[in-house]
């Protein structure tokens, strides 16, 4: 199996750091330190090397280094091919990106490394709104497909569109049935790359020797509503209803993500916290073996404070399924001693606040 990773990693003038480079091996990466110095600052930093806004969710104007506020670059090399991946932003300019020196689309970044993360802030996905669990179904399926971006934004311009019709109250049916059709299409393709993310990953959980849950995942409709095969009719049906709402009430947009703690048959909502931490780290693994099973190389994983609520066999055991895969990962903890079932299978860094600036070295 080829292994892709990250051989070196530059920050610029990115959120805590004014200027930092690590250099990287290939073997997991524990960063070590007190909350604030900057830790996840630079596990943000590589989620920005994939499409979208990272594990944040920030928009490109709030990365820039206070107070300075002149701007931030990201810098990368990759082993296993070499690229050059680089991406930076400017004032209030949007986020640019570069490849192997040109300018390329943010959606080129998921052709080039796969990146999954888990923060503590997803330790709320099976109890918070649909919209935190859409999010994460659909960076799991980007992570298949990575024209899943692309059919997204299509998707949700087209639905943008319709609903300004329906906001200024438009009757004339033409106005609508283009752009219906253009939503139903891409609907169709997004929900397709959804439930073969589903299946991929329900595949690589069965027979996986693993010390986590296994979790049965379906993506299902509102409460007393349905996902219509064909969105075009569906649409057209729903405008009287759809412009009395002022948007559009039906379509991928609504869907959501069922998760079923399988030993125990309870659904994640009704699980403990620690039972739902197992299901996601149970899910973000069985993601990565499945992406090493299509790709011929496991993905960068970005565990951000993942140790602290795992008892040490939990956390042996997850070291030890990482390094079984191959993956790099680059894990943040606030002691050094939570990765000491590591030993040397990892490289260490400590991460320091000096003078308002965050410093990373070698450990």
């Amino acid at each position: 199996m080829t292994k892709l990773t990250i051989s070196t990693l530059t920050l610029s003038h990115f959120r805590s750091h004014r200027a930092a480079r690590m250099e990287l091996d290939g073997r997991p990466v524990a960063i070590s330190g007190p909350n604030g110095a900057g830790k996840t600052n630079i596990l943000e930093a590589v989620s920005l090397l994939s499409p979208g806004r990272g594990l944040r969710r920030a928009a490109a104007d709030e990365l820039a280094r206070r107070p300075e506020s002149l701007g931030w670059k990201i810098r990368a090399e990759t082993a296993n091919p070499f690229h050059e991946l680089e991406t930076s932003a400017e004032g209030t300019d949007s986020r640019q990106v570069r490849i192997d020196g040109k300018p390329a689309p943010q959606t080129a970044l998921g052709r080039i490394l796969r990146v999954l993360w888990l923060v503590p802030a997803m330790d709320r996905l099976w109890i918070e709104a649909a919209e935190g669990r859409r999010r994460f179904l659909d960076r799991l399926t980007l992570s298949f497909a990575p024209d899943h971006a692309d059919v997204t934004l299509a998707y949700e311009k087209a639905m943008r569109d319709r609903n300004r019709l329906l906001k200024d109250m438009v009757q004339d049916p033409h106005w609508y049935t283009a752009l219906e059709s253009q939503m139903a299409e891409a609907a169709a393709q997004i929900t397709a790359n959804r439930l073969h993310a589903l299946s991929r990953i329900a595949t690589a959980q069965a027979g996986a020797e693993t010390a986590f849950p296994a979790a049965a995942l379906s993506l299902t409709a509102p409460e007393g509503e349905d996902l219509p095969d064909d969105l075009a009719p569906a649409l057209a049906a729903s405008r009287r209803r759809d412009m009395a709402a002022g948007r559009t009430l039906i379509g991928p947009h609504r869907a959501d993500l069922a998760a079923i703690y399988t030993a125990k048959g309870a659904p994640a909502d009704q699980c403990s916290t620690g039972e739902q931490k197992a299901l996601l780290i149970s899910l973000i693994l069985s993601n990565a073996r499945a992406l090493a099973q299509d790709l011929g190389s496991p993905p960068i994983l970005l565990l951000d404070e993942v140790a602290a609520h795992l008892d040490q066999h939990r956390r042996a055991a997850l070291y030890d399924e990482i390094c079984a895969l191959g993956a790099q990962a680059i894990m943040t903890g606030t002691e050094p001693g939570l990765f000491d079932s590591l030993g040397d299978r990892a490289q260490s860094f400590t991460v320091a606040e000096e003078g308002g600036l965050s410093k990373v070295t070698p450990a």
